[in-house]
């Protein structure tokens, strides 16, 4: 599995690599401009990320405006969002408005943190990305 990390905070960029690095490679990026960039790169090259951990509150770019640009690039490339990187939102935020405005964007899942392994795992199997 290829998975990008786009988080701000050190501390939790090492979390999700310590988390994920046993499913597969882990790049990160460190905010949600270079997330996009960073994506859309790997779409381009036809390598493209099976999944993508996403934080909603970082500079740049925030990570709502993050996934709509990164699910714009598939669609442009003729990729449907149920056939493109599976994306987790990974958040402080949990209320109902952040929640909703992910999903209307067409994520695949949200966790909030801190991010537990057991939740992580559930999420990851709901996905269909590990067995």
């Amino acid at each position: 599995m290829k998975i990008l990390i786009v988080e701000d905070d050190f501390t939790n960029r090492l979390l999700l690599q310590e988390l994920l690095k046993s499913y597969g490679a882990c790049h990160v990026a460190v905010n949600g401009k270079e997330g996009v960039d960073a994506a859309l790169l790997a779409l381009e090259a036809g390598e493209p990320y099976d999944l993508i951990c996403l934080d909603i509150m970082m500079p740049e770019m925030d990570g709502q405006e993050a996934l709509r640009k990164i699910r714009d690039n598939e669609e442009a490339r003729g990729v449907l969002s149920t056939k493109g990187a599976k994306i987790i939102m990974t958040t402080a935020l949990g209320d109902v408005k952040s929640v909703n405005a992910a999903f209307t964007s067409l994520c695949d899942g949200y966790l909030t943190k801190p991010i537990h392994h057991e939740k992580l795992v559930v999420e990851l199997r709901k996905l269909k990305l590990i067995p």
